[in-house]
């Protein structure tokens, strides 16, 4: 994958459902997305740090490339 660890950001959000909480980690540089649920007594931290794994190995997976840049405008999806 192009583009290294220090210039990529990871976005989080985190949803409530009910008795569990769903937690979305996004990666900036080239968007892939992973979801985990866990409990919503789980601790905000441990969720986040689950979340982030899974997304490190489906990048690794897929070796996704970076998102294309459009003049520094976003990107057309």
């Amino acid at each position: 994958m192009t583009g290294n660890a220090e210039e990529r950001e990871v976005y989080f959000e985190f949803v409530a459902l009910g008795n569990v909480v769903r937690v979305s980690a996004i990666c900036s540089v080239t968007g892939v997305e992973v979801q985990v649920i866990g409990p919503a007594g789980a601790a905000r931290r441990d969720l986040e740090r689950l979340a982030l794994r899974k997304l490190e190995r489906r990048l690794a997976e897929t070796k996704a490339l970076p998102l294309p840049v459009a003049g520094g405008k976003g990107f057309t999806v």
